[in-house]
């Protein structure tokens, strides 16, 4: 089993230290459970960059929204997912390894830095979880997501 490396006794004293606080987990939009358990991982739905149940970042990344912007709502986006993940989990602590993140990026046709918005999302991972955030992570652009919103993101995550 990994061990973290953040200098926490747990996840949530380090989200404490971090200032953080998880948000309420998003309402399904359709048809659909924010996470599921499979096994020892807990995998979530698409979450998209919101707060209080308005989005923080709508259009298209190099058009309507900077990269910069996109790249604070892919934070947002994990955060939304880690909540998600923590409600399946039975609590953040139970967490025990960030495995995956897919981030999708509503994407203006010329813009490429599609790994660089993701990064907002995986350096959080980082911060959080030390070594167990270390991810395996696509980084994909598309023509519009759902609301649209610019960022969106799934979450594979290894639960003790």
């Amino acid at each position: 089993m990994p061990t973290r490396s953040t200098g926490a006794a747990s996840v949530s004293a380090r989200l404490d230290e971090l200032g953080i606080t998880l948000p309420p987990v998003a309402k399904p939009l359709a048809a659909y459970t924010p996470a599921t358990r499979v096994g020892s991982q807990v995998w979530t739905s698409g979450q998209l960059c919101s707060v209080n149940g308005e989005l923080v970042a709508v259009g298209k990344v190099g058009a309507e929204v900077s990269a910069d912007e996109a790249t604070r709502a892919a934070r947002i986006c994990a955060l939304n997912a880690l909540a998600a993940a923590a409600e399946v989990a039975g609590g953040v602590d139970a967490i025990t390894r960030i495995v995956k993140l897919v981030v999708f990026v509503a994407s203006d046709p010329g813009f490429t830095g599609q790994p660089a918005v993701a990064n907002g999302a995986s350096q959080l991972m980082g911060e959080i979880f030390g070594e167990a955030g270390v991810h395996v992570r696509s980084a994909v652009g598309v023509s519009v997501l759902p609301l649209d919103a610019a960022v969106e993101l799934e979450l594979v995550v290894e639960t003790s």
